[in-house]
């Protein structure tokens, strides 16, 4: 088995955007606005993320999202689901 068949999800942020993308081309995006402690955040702070196989935390600004969350659309906006964040 070689390195790229154990790359797991990446996740990028640009443009008040963050976008996750799984090895087998879904992807999910959402909105930064909303979530109250991304919101917050610089952009140099949103771009820092560590990416698991179950989720994103952002060190800089003690957030954690799970990947089951986003696909239900909940991105830590005050705990309401959200049409927002969209799966492909």
């Amino acid at each position: 088995m070689s390195a790229l068949d154990k790359a797991g999800p990446s996740a990028v942020y640009a443009d008040g955007i963050v976008s996750i993308k799984f090895p087998d081309g879904a992807t999910i995006s959402f909105p930064v606005r909303g979530n109250r402690l991304l919101e917050a955040g610089t952009d140099a702070q949103r771009s820092n993320m560590e990416v698991s196989p179950f989720g994103i935390h952002w060190p800089d600004l003690d957030e954690d999202l799970s990947f089951a969350g986003l696909a239900r659309g909940d991105y830590g906006q005050n705990g309401h689901q959200s049409e927002s964040a969209r799966m492909h």
